[in-house]
Formats: C-alpha cells, structure tokens, sequence
C-alpha cells in the first residue's frame, strides 16, 4: 500500500477514553482515537500517537468513554403473545415446572406464536429489539424454538432475517426448534426429533435460515440422547451447535455440548467441575443469564469460579423471552451478574463483547476496538467502564457506530401499541 493511501480513512473518532476489552481486559487507552475505514477499524491507539489521517469526517468527543458494541449473545426476541399471566403466577407460588404441566410455560407462546404472521412477529420483535440497541447494543442473536412445527419454525427464522434488513446491528439467527416438544407429540417425543433432523433442519440450511443450530437439554425437555441426534445432523449439515444446559438439574448436558465443539453452553447453574473441564477443553464458552436466574427466583448460582479456574470464558446476555426473561436490558444485566452471580464489573464488561461474540463464532471480528475489525463501537458519557455495570438500568445517552454510520441513541417514545406495527420515535428520527 502507498504511503498516501495507508493514512486514508472515512472516519476519525477522537476526544475519549477507548476502553478496547482486548483479551477480555479494559486495556484502556487515555485520550483514544479510532479510525474507519469501509467499516472496518484501521487504526486505535493514543490519539497522541496517531499518524496524519486524511479522513471525510471527524467526530470529536468532550470526554467520556469509547466501548466496542455490546453482543447480546442470547435472546428469544421473536415470539407471540406474552406471559405476564403466568410471571403473576409464579409469584403466587406456582413452579416453572408446574405452570409447564399444565399447558403453559413453552407451549403458550407456541399457540401464539403459530397464530401470528411473519410480519406481526417481525414489528413485535421490532419494538423489543430497539429497546436493547437503544442501551448501546450492535450484534444480537436471535432463536426460534416457539413454533414446534416445521412451517412456523422456518416463519420465525424468516421474521429474524428480515428484521436483520431494517436495523442498524448484527443480528445472528438460531434453529431452536429442540426447545421442548409440540403438543401433537406428547406421546412420541422422538417423532419430533425425526422431523427436526430429516426435514427441518436440511430445509433450514438450504435456505440459509440460522448461523447455528441449539437445543434445551432439561428433564422437562430434550434428554442428553435426543440433544445428541439433533447434534449430529447439525454436525453433518455444517452447522455450529451451542446448548440450553444445566439450567435446572444436572443433566451433563455441558459437557455433551463441548464434545461436539459446541460455541457455547448457556445457563448452566448446576454445571459440574467435569462439566466445566470439559467446556475448557474444547474452548466452548459459558453463556451467564441472570435475567432467569432473578425471575425465577433460583439459589443455585452457576460455578463462576470454576468458570476463572480452568479459564473458560463467561459471557452475558439477556435471554430476553416472554416466560422466564422478559428483560430488555443488557445493561442491567451487567449489573446482575455482578451483584447475583459474584463477576468483576470487567469480567461482565468482556461478558458482553469479547465473550459474547466468542459465543457467537464473531471474536475475531466484533467484541474489541482493534485494527481489522468491524466498526461497532459506543461513546458513553461515562469516567470509567465499571459505571455501566454500576448503573442499574436507565437511558444512557450516547453515541452509536455500527460499521461507521453514526446513531445518537435518545429515549423512547413509542407512539402506539407495537403489535399495530408502530416504530418509536428514535427509529423514524435517526435511522437512515
């Protein structure tokens, strides 16, 4: 490359503090700049450092803090209907388990679900997802797994694909059509299985459908042997694999999922010392949902620290969901697994970028400010990275740059209920 082009860029980012979360740690760098090119970062480092770029814009900043884009690892943002019901239940002293037994949990939202169109699911999902990137997320992953039959399995998965179009994030989409077992197969469990792994599946990957495929290993839901076959046909198809585990009980479902290089087991409140050495083996990462772990109501935390002693990863994200995680809040959630699960405010910050795009196959692009990735980042009216751990919830204002196009993310104020399809005021306003 000639001189004159190598200190070309789109864009110049100065006048803050870059918190670039390099190897998981804050790595922050005093008086930071930030340079972009198509997209991409091509340069981070000491704003007194920085050679002469020649750059179209410049966006100079009166302190405060950069951060790479939030990764919201885990979601169920698509779905129909909700469970406010059912959370009132709870509080009245029924179980998750037992509202499940009784039609509820899971299958209610699959009743709602297959009633809704693709376009009803997409504006619903629409209105939750702004709420998220309105808190400075840029990547999101999204699962199916509220249809339970194959037709509204593929509309969930179309809605997520679409949804990717009309916002200014990654969004990754996730075959969780192994999230329990329809109703039309109470009695034959491994029928739904059959349909998943010889028609669901292989339609779902020629169309180009999900970037992964999951599964709820649970004694209300898949066994260790039916995760297993969902696991080969995704195996053989090409397709990554990450696993509900250990939400509940015990089932080794973690350890399942790390032998088949799985990208990530989540929940895992009753993983194993085995468990976890077998997660460390194969590089999978631990995916943190206190969102559920609060909602539920739960003791058993998940083993943080035999997650530091054998260096596997921990990632957060909201598991955002209409039964057992209607959180719409990472940032919350940041504070969370600090104050519930024992993490370190950087241990939660890396949680949700480094980790979480690991958890997401992305570490080598998104989750860290440095040269060669994508040019997700956040400006934070902020002193120190521990404060968006620190603050519980609330409107942040800030600065938002998803592949270098610039967003100022202001409140919401939705006009009209969301199912009718109504944007906030924030997405008419700002978006290009």
């Amino acid at each position: 490359m000639e001189k004159a082009d190598e200190w070309q860029a789109d864009s110049l980012w100065l006048g803050a503090d870059v918190v670039t979360m390099q190897d998981g740690r804050y790595h922050t760098i005093r008086d930071g700049a930030l340079a972009v090119k198509a997209g991409k970062l091509v340069w981070v480092g000491a704003r007194a450092d920085m050679p002469a770029f020649g750059a179209a814009q410049r966006h100079v900043f009166a302190g405060g803090i950069i951060t790479p884009g939030l990764v919201d690892c885990h979601t169920h943002l698509v779905f129909g209907g909700d469970r406010s019901q059912e959370f009132e239940q709870r509080l009245n002293g029924i179980s998750y388990a037992e509202i499940a037994a009784q039609g509820g949990g899971i299958l209610s939202t699959v009743r709602a679900t297959r009633a809704a169109s693709q376009d009803e699911l997409v504006s619903s999902a629409r209105w939750r997802l702004e709420r998220l990137l309105a808190e400075g997320v840029t990547t999101v992953e999204i699962k199916s797994g509220y249809g339970l039959d194959i037709e509204s399995e593929l509309r969930m998965l179309r809605a997520i694909r679409e949804l990717n179009t009309s916002v200014p994030a990654d969004l990754l989409s996730t075959c969780l059509a192994a999230h329990g077992f329809p109703p039309e197969y109470k009695h034959n469990p491994d029928g739904w299985i059959d349909i998943i792994c010889q028609q669901l599946l292989p339609q779902v990957k020629a169309e180009g459908l999900a970037d992964a495929v999951d599964a709820f290993c649970e004694h209300l839901a898949l066994s260790p042997a039916q995760v297993a076959r969902v696991f080969d046909q995704a195996k053989a198809l090409g397709m990554p694999v990450k696993l509900h585990a250990e939400q509940l009980s015990a089932q080794g479902g973690a350890a399942l999922a790390a032998r088949y290089g799985a990208l990530s087991a989540d929940h895992l409140e009753y993983a194993s010392e085995a468990d976890v050495q077998a997660m460390a083996q194969q590089g999978t990462v631990a995916v943190l949902l206190p969102g559920a772990f609060y909602l539920l109501r739960e003791t058993q935390r998940p083993p943080v620290e035999l997650f530091r002693r054998y260096g596997v990863p921990m990632a957060l994200a909201s598991d955002a969901n209409p039964g057992t995680s209607p959180a719409l809040s990472l940032r919350l959630m940041l504070n969370m697994g600090c104050t519930l699960f024992g993490m370190t405010p950087e241990e939660a910050l890396a949680g949700v970028t480094l980790w979480g795009a690991k958890a997401l196959g992305l570490q080598q692009s998104h989750g860290s400010l440095e040269a060669g990735k994508v040019a997700n980042f956040v400006h934070w009216p902020l002193a120190r990275p521990a404060e968006l751990v620190y603050w519980l919830g609330g409107n942040c204002p800030a600065v938002l740059s998803v592949a270098e196009k610039r967003y100022d993310i202001l409140p919401f104020y939705p006009r009209q209920d969301p199912v009718a399809g109504q944007h906030s005021a924030r997405r008419n306003a700002a978006y290009p």
